[in-house]
């Protein structure tokens, strides 16, 4: 990273390039290749963790960024995910954002409840408001309707769990580093690592019926994190 940050790299064009290796990784899953695939979803991996990185340190971060990097991946995903299953790849492709969106939100709630800053702002200006308004649109109309769905539903099972308006005692009752843990580990990286290794073994079926243990896991921690409420409340 520092000698990408000495040459002035731009954090966006990192994504469109760890964004191209994952469409041809798709490319060549549809056409039977395996070993080819895996490595370069690995490195899509290695670069998709060093956009971030870069922006920060070379003061680059900014909303077209942050939308472009998620987008970017939903688009590699889909393309993913279709290759493997065909057109079971949209549903599938459904439910992995789903569970990228509870990592991304119990994150949030975590850090909410005991006052730390998430994921703070990105720097003003660099932003091409053309190219912003069309990712934020397409953020709205994809991203944002899982978040509230499952932030409501985390909301009121937290608020039955309470059987009251939670307090911060319950609030960080409910969101334990453990759970926190889990859902990071279930992240995008953990994704792609685990469909690499799915490909290097002949099994790529392997890692969609991976996806159900995923939400099955994420579900039983939902529970276990009412459970902590009530006990503390007991």
């Amino acid at each position: 990273m520092p000698l990408l940050a000495r040459r002035g790299v731009n954090p966006a064009h990192v994504v469109l390039v760890h964004t191209a290796l994952g469409l041809c990784a798709a490319g060549l899953i549809r056409r039977g290749d395996r070993l080819t695939p895996a490595l370069l979803l690995q490195l899509k991996t290695l670069l998709d963790n060093l956009d971030g990185q870069l922006a920060r340190a070379t003061g680059q971060t900014t909303a077209t960024g942050r939308y472009l990097d998620t987008e970017m991946d939903l688009v590699v995903n889909a393309a993913l995910n279709v290759a493997l299953a065909g057109r079971a790849g949209w549903a599938l492709t459904l439910l992995q954002s789903l569970i990228l969106s509870v990592d991304y939100l119990w994150e949030r709630e975590y850090r909410e409840a005991r006052g730390q800053t998430f994921r703070a702002s990105p720097a003003q200006g660099g932003d091409h408001p053309l190219v912003l308004r069309a990712l934020e649109a397409v953020y709205a109309a994809y991203f944002t309707p899982q978040e509230r769905v499952l932030g409501a539903l985390f909301e009121a099972r937290l608020r039955r769990a309470a059987g009251r308006l939670p307090t911060t005692a319950d609030r960080r009752a409910y969101t334990p580093r453990a759970a926190l843990s889990l859902s990071a580990n279930l992240g995008l990286s953990t994704q792609l690592l685990g469909l690499g290794l799915c490909l290097l073994a002949g099994r790529p079926g392997w890692y969609h019926r991976s996806l159900g243990l995923q939400a099955a896991a994420l579900l039983g921690t939902q529970l276990w994190r009412e459970a902590r409420v009530r006990r503390g409340r007991a």
